[in-house]
């Protein structure tokens, strides 16, 4: 048998390699780690959640200033939220390493931000103009910036290739749309944010129970509500007003979830999370699964669908459901029809005898309420998109290896 070529051997190699790495992603917070000048700029990327956001980017420079740019910054006693907008300035959605930096075509070059996608920033604000300087410097400014560029490059500090690359500059960019004040969470009417979207029936129903200060209470810190529709809701109500007063409580706050959670981060992530209702022995859980743009939240008896974003700004994001979402501690799920009898033949052998169905478990048993939805699979629950993903990429991985080592032979 001929041996490969060592070129094809290579290819091979190679191809398992990327296929590896390509279950890696970078982490910004781990990139500045190391570098204790960018550990405020660090501190406030994870504080906003833009260190999220960035992390699931792809082809993205990150622009950080030392402790002191950020301390000018901070001497602005500027909001989190205002504070978020201002960095959000400093991504830009492209890859610019040194080298690409001093060979920018006609020495000018127009990067859309971070900023620019949240849809805050008007006309030409949220972009940001590089430009390349006499004496081998690069000056960065906002697009709309009057004057020579206020912000100069001054290294690199990492670059992964056309993936992320983290640069300093030498001072925050002046933006005055990124930096005019943003509403706080408490200034928000979480029932009229609903009402007004499509989710009044919830919203009206949560205002007539202490589960609205549950709510309210935890909007500061980062909240996350999936409210259903009002025909969803409509039709739930009649099993809701059986319940007790403990377990309505529990069922709205069942729909929140204590942490932002913004959409691009619900379409990545997948898995269990605790819910306002979560109080110790009580799981209360509900799991997170995505299906390309497609965003479910699925209970032991229930699977809902996001149908719409009515809010998503840090701290507080909201989503219709065209479901209500249905607890197992409240609900039990509906029996599985019985398996179509065996052949006639072989209902004789008593290895095949019927047996008497196992009892309910307690956990299982109404707490509440009759049994609603489907029934749920708990292997299906604790499957994770994401632990599928890696498990088909490593053994990908491992086939490639294979099919590599049978070349060689």
């Amino acid at each position: 048998m001929q041996l490969p070529s060592s070129a094809t051997v290579a290819a091979v190699v190679l191809s398992v390699v990327f296929l590896i790495c390509a279950t890696e992603a970078h982490n910004i917070t781990h990139i500045l780690a190391s570098h204790t000048q960018f550990s405020t700029f660090n501190h406030y990327l994870t504080t906003t959640h833009l260190a999220a956001e960035i992390n699931r980017r792809q082809t993205i420079t990150v622009c950080v200033v030392d402790n002191a740019g950020m301390s000018d910054l901070l001497s602005k006693h500027l909001s989190i939220y205002t504070i978020k907008n201002v960095l959000s300035f400093h991504v830009l959605l492209d890859y610019f390493d040194a080298k690409k930096l001093h060979q920018i075509t006609n020495g000018t070059a127009l990067a859309a931000t971070m900023f620019q996608a949240t849809g805050s920033a008007t006309g030409s604000s949220g972009f940001v103009n590089i430009t390349d300087l006499k004496g081998g410097k690069v000056g960065l400014s906002p697009a709309d910036y009057n004057g020579p560029p206020p912000a100069k490059f001054v290294k690199s500090i990492e670059e992964i290739p056309y993936n992320i690359s983290v640069i300093q500059i030498n001072t925050i960019l002046p933006s005055d749309e990124a930096e005019a004040p943003t509403p706080g969470p408490s200034q928000m009417n979480l029932t009229s944010l609903m009402s007004a979207k499509g989710c009044k029936v919830f919203a009206e129903t949560l205002l007539a129970s202490p589960a609205e200060k549950t709510f309210e209470d935890n909007v500061d810190g980062g909240l996350t509500i999936f409210c259903p529709g009002d025909d969803a809701m409509k039709k739930f109500l009649p099993k809701f007003k059986n319940l007790t007063a403990e377990g309505k409580q529990s069922l709205l706050e069942y729909h929140g979830i204590p942490i932002y959670q913004s959409i691009s981060n619900l379409k990545s992530n997948n898995g269990d999370m605790n819910t306002l209702a979560t109080d110790g022995a009580k799981k209360y859980a509900v799991v997170i699964q995505n299906d390309g743009e497609d965003v479910t939240i699925k209970t032991k008896i229930v699977t809902a669908k996001i149908t719409a974003t009515l809010v998503d700004k840090l701290p507080l994001a909201i989503y219709s459901l065209d479901k209500v979402l249905l607890p197992k501690e409240l609900f039990k799920a509906a029996h599985t029809p019985a398996p179509a009898p065996a052949p006639e033949s072989r209902a004789e052998s008593p290895k095949h005898s019927k047996s008497p169905p196992a009892p309910a478990s307690p956990a299982d048993s109404p707490a509440d309420s009759p049994a609603d939805g489907p029934n749920g699979d708990a292997d299906d629950l604790t499957d994770s998109g994401a632990v599928k993903y890696n498990a088909g990429a490593s053994l990908a991985a491992v086939f490639s290896l294979w099919f590599a080592f049978n070349l060689l032979m």
